[in-house]
């Protein structure tokens, strides 16, 4: 069984929980196992932290999907390309806010933003898939702490188009979680 495995920020543990609240995962048929990464004992950005995290808390045969936050999504990119090249599966990897880090990867990738500018100056370093901005922009911390709040733009190709679709950024996730049917 694959896992989601929560990256977050440098901020108060209340909004992680905050954050999985508004996602509403346990309100779905099939909750999936959530792993989150102690920031209160590691530093967030901290790659060889997260991948000893994950090695003793997860089965490298099973599959992992990754949402990271800010400062998460530093540690959380290299992370995932060792635990790669230890035998691990890496279905899907989605970055809120990580502005300024480079992301690439054998797996599809998605960036989630809290305005345009973000979206459109983290795209130069990697968009990957689907993408999500907010419109009208929101506090980089409001993205994290209700992502059911904040309304904006579902960025996706269409027959080579680039189309916008008006939704959530929870709605967002949610999609990409059934998508890769954590």
């Amino acid at each position: 069984m694959m896992s989601l495995i929560i990256c977050p920020g440098i901020h108060e543990p209340k909004l992680t929980e905050s954050f999985l609240a508004g996602l509403q995962l346990n309100n779905s048929q099939n909750p999936p196992d959530i792993l989150i990464f102690p920031t209160q004992d590691y530093p967030a950005y901290s790659s060889g932290h997260i991948l000893q995290f994950l090695r003793q808390n997860h089965p490298l045969s099973s599959p992992i999907l990754v949402i990271s936050f800010s400062a998460g999504v530093v540690g959380a990119i290299a992370a995932v390309w060792g635990w790669q090249l230890l035998g691990g599966k890496v279905t899907a990897f989605i970055a809120l806010d990580g502005w300024g880090v480079p992301l690439a990867g054998n797996f599809p990738i998605h960036r989630i933003s809290h305005d345009y500018f973000t979206h459109w100056s983290s795209a130069l370093l990697g968009s990957g898939e689907d993408n999500f901005y907010a419109a009208p922009s929101v506090e980089h911390l409001e993205l994290w702490r209700q992502p059911q709040t904040v309304s904006g733009w579902w960025i996706h190709s269409q027959n080579h188009t680039e189309q916008k679709t008006p939704t959530t950024a929870a709605q967002f996730l949610t999609m990409l979680l059934d998508r890769y049917k954590t």
